[in-house]
């Protein structure tokens, strides 16, 4: 039944929904939609009296004068934009920033008009971090923040949801039946297409659902099959007005590493079913753990690429096609690191990067691995080798990009 379920929904999924031009249609977003200005003071009320929340509070300040501090500061903020300038940057900055990284640089973003908006595709690397990171950069540059989709699955308390949607968050709904997944995909492309055709506001999404575990990014033709649900023209046509900007984000230490690996290696050997549990302890590890440099390549909106897409080919080839695109953007713009090639060289037994890091580096990556190694149980040898494929995989799909 389930192998039946999963042949439906893929072949629904492939389906290229056509509306009449001029045809007026009116949809209710309310179910996915951030919150407005008109709602924070509400929803920031029932954030700072849930229990949930103060322990959350508790957990980053310690220090109850601070909390205190941080709670006025919330009873007083009125709008979205007041909330991320005036708290969530200043978080990112304090508890992210200069608590576990070694400093965040990017690329391709002083390229971008910032009166335009754009449909950011990126790889997934982690939970909160990628999109947290990407809005404190485009914020840094003059630009407007983008909203950002988010799983209904982590949305596993009320304070995350209200979080999340305070800050410009919408709901991608999941694990549905195949019927209500494709009206709730259709919806879902709709409201990105409006964001950003008619709102003029820049949506961010992962390239696929759920994260990388091995370092192996690669776009997930579902999601450009949602993406075009909404499309009224021809299907080259339909993505260029959506300015598609393929985002590599690159973080020289893996987040979650050691937990992917484990994720990775259950699955591979007795089966493996994530909880909400899973969830939640990835999202603060995710933001509390080290993960040394981290960068952000922004690259151009692929217009002049989707032109050499034939609009004669079936439909599912072109998607393969723009897929393939998106995947050489994010891969050519990856910052490698030390870290990635030392991986190659000792997962090759060869030297062939010794130029490309220093002795110190070496020792330091080769403590992180034999961690890794100790910490999650099972065929050490599997579990090496999994934890450095996570790091080369980028370095293989880099080379290929430039060939």
């Amino acid at each position: 039944m389930c192998a039946a379920v999963s042949i439906v929904r893929s072949q629904l999924l492939y389906l290229h929904v056509k509306i009449e031009k001029g045809m007026v249609h009116k949809i209710n977003f309310d179910d996915i939609r951030p919150f407005d200005d008109s709602e924070v003071n509400h929803y920031l009320g029932l954030l700072l009296q849930d229990e949930g929340f103060q322990h959350i509070l508790q957990f980053i300040f310690k220090d109850q004068a601070k909390i205190n501090q941080v709670k006025l500061l919330l009873a007083h903020v009125h709008t979205i934009k007041d909330l991320q300038l005036k708290f969530v940057y200043q978080m990112v900055e304090d508890l992210i920033l200069k608590k576990s990284t070694d400093g965040l640089t990017s690329s391709g973003l002083d390229k971008l008009d910032k009166n335009t908006s754009y449909l950011f595709i990126s790889n997934h690397r982690d939970i909160i971090l990628d999109s947290a990171l990407m809005n404190y950069l485009i914020v840094l540059e003059g630009m407007n923040t983008t909203e950002i989709a988010i799983g209904n699955n982590l949305l596993i308390e009320k304070w995350i949801e209200y979080t999340v949607k305070l800050n410009r968050a919408f709901v991608v709904r999941r694990n549905l039946p195949v019927r209500e997944l494709l009206m709730a995909s259709k919806k879902l492309s709709e409201y990105i297409r409006r964001d950003i055709t008619q709102k003029h506001t820049s949506v961010w999404i992962a390239q696929r659902e759920g994260r990388t575990k091995d370092g192996n990014d690669k776009t997930q033709l579902a999601l450009l099959k949602m993406l075009n649900l909404s499309n009224i023209k021809e299907v080259g046509e339909g993505f260029k007005e959506l300015r598609i900007v393929p985002l590599s984000i690159s973080y020289e230490i893996e987040p979650c590493g050691i937990s992917k690996v484990a994720e990775l290696y259950k699955k591979q050997t007795e089966g493996f079913e994530k909880t909400q549990e899973d969830d939640l302890r990835s999202m603060g590890e995710g933001l509390v753990r080290p993960k040394g440099h981290v960068h952000f390549g922004f690259g151009e909106p692929i217009t002049s690429q989707i032109d050499l897409i034939g609009n004669d080919e079936p439909i599912s080839t072109q998607i393969e096609k723009l897929a393939e695109i998106i995947d050489n953007k994010i891969y050519s713009s990856f910052k490698l690191w030390p870290n990635n090639y030392i991986a190659e060289d000792i997962l090759n037994n060869s030297s062939n990067n010794l130029d490309q890091y220093t002795a110190e580096q070496f020792d330091r990556f080769a403590a992180m691995l034999d961690e890794a190694v100790e910490t999650v149980p099972g065929d050490k040898d599997v579990i090496r080798t999994m934890f450095l494929e996570m790091y080369v995989n980028p370095l293989i799909n880099k080379r290929k990009s430039l060939a």
